[in-house]
């Protein structure tokens, strides 16, 4: 599995101010989406491109440009969503899935309860949305998913990862590519990445 981790100042600064309880909806909201932007831009580092005839107001040349019809975004519901509007300012007329998971409370599996994908998504890279990778089991499902309606390549964003969260989707997807911004030390007794930023959900749509 590529594991690639943004190392940059402006990641630490971004990363600093969503851990802060302090920061409020509005302000948590705007730098999941930047941070969502960003480990798009870096997913993105070998999208194919074909070339199109130009005419600028000088003379006539040739381009290059990414085929955005190629691509979808599945967020996992809920707070998936909040890197949605981050991705789409880099690739606006990306095709885009809903993933929806709930966690058994007796087996702590995770539950299919919503699904649905864009026509063809099995001939399109399917990038996965999820701020927090925490134990990594809905992450790993959500992979299951698609795979299973025929996805062949798949790739996998989130701002905060866990090392146990690494590790199983390591485990269970080794062919699947997988971007974060910032990886913590560990899980407390209840699953929450630590240092991390609280529930991401409960924070990007101020149902805290």
């Amino acid at each position: 599995m590529e594991e690639i981790v943004l190392k940059h100042p402006m990641i630490e600064h971004k990363i600093s101010i969503l851990r802060d309880e302090k920061t409020g909806t509005k302000e948590f909201r705007e730098l999941i989406n930047e941070i969502g932007m960003i480990l798009c831009y870096e997913a993105l580092k070998d999208a194919p491109l074909h070339e199109i005839d130009i005419k600028t107001p000088i003379t006539e040349t040739v381009g290059k440009q990414i085929d955005e019809n190629d691509y979808a975004f599945v967020p996992i519901l809920r707070a998936g969503m909040g890197m949605v509007d981050g991705v789409l300012r880099l690739m606006p007329n990306a095709k885009i899935g809903h993933i929806g998971l709930f966690r058994n409370e007796e087996t702590l599996e995770p539950v299919e309860y919503y699904c649905k994908l864009p026509k063809n998504i099995e001939n399109k890279t399917a990038i996965i949305l999820d701020p927090m990778l925490a134990t990594g089991g809905s992450g790993s499902a959500a992979i299951e998913m698609l795979k299973k309606r025929g996805v062949k390549k798949i790739k996998f964003l989130s701002v905060i990862s866990a090392p146990v969260g690494l590790e199983r989707i390591k485990k269970d997807h080794p062919d699947v590519e997988l971007y974060t911004a910032y990886v913590d030390k560990e899980l407390n007794e209840n699953g929450y990445i630590v240092p991390g930023l609280g529930d991401a959900g409960d924070r990007i749509f101020g149902t805290k």
